[in-house]
């Protein structure tokens, strides 16, 4: 009884896999090389909170337990950016300064995203993604290539199941096969 609060739940371990898939997934190579996104600090964040808003977007879908979920998947956002700011060696005093930066850089994402994602408008979500993770004002190639990618994986995510969800089981679409691809 007294090891119980120090033992992870099955819920902290499904927490843990799915935002390890959404990290897994935005550290693919081909994002970088291929999509050209900037393989910096910024630009790896920008690709996770694609991917989490991509996830957390699917969550909304499933409901109260879903949403409850997706907060709790949030959380673990929130506590590894916390923690890769802290062995950066940003001091006590300025990680909560950054924090609300990160915070207003995923809430302004998050609803850019959505909208454009809400449209059957191509260019809205191609103009967010090359303004956010490209770092470019123009809508080129890579910025068509990156919704086309998105929008695969907001199919993708939609057709699986919410209790593969629920237990950290999911599956990105393969960006390799939309490295080429012009939208």
């Amino acid at each position: 009884m007294i090891l119980r609060p120090f033992r992870r739940s099955p819920r902290t371990d499904s927490i843990a896999a799915l935002y390890g898939a959404i990290v897994a997934q935005a550290r693919s190579p081909t994002f970088y090389v291929e999509f050209g996104v900037p393989d910096t600090m910024e630009g790896r964040f920008d690709l996770i909170v694609l991917h989490l808003v991509l996830v957390l977007r699917r969550l909304g879908g499933a409901g109260e337990r879903g949403a409850a979920f997706g907060q709790r998947l949030f959380d673990a956002f929130c506590r590894d950016l916390d923690g890769n700011l802290r062995e950066m060696g940003v001091g006590d005093l300025a990680v909560p300064k950054r924090m609300r930066r990160f915070g207003e850089a995923f809430y302004g994402r998050q609803a850019a995203y959505v909208a454009a994602l809400g449209v059957d408008d191509l260019q809205d979500f191609e103009k967010a993604l090359a303004r956010n993770i490209l770092q470019a004002e123009d809508t080129d190639y890579r910025a068509a290539r990156l919704a086309h990618y998105a929008r695969a994986a907001v199919r993708q995510l939609g057709t699986q199941d919410d209790a593969d969800l629920f237990s950290g089981v999911t599956d990105f679409p393969n960006p390799e096969a939309f490295a080429d691809a012009r939208a």
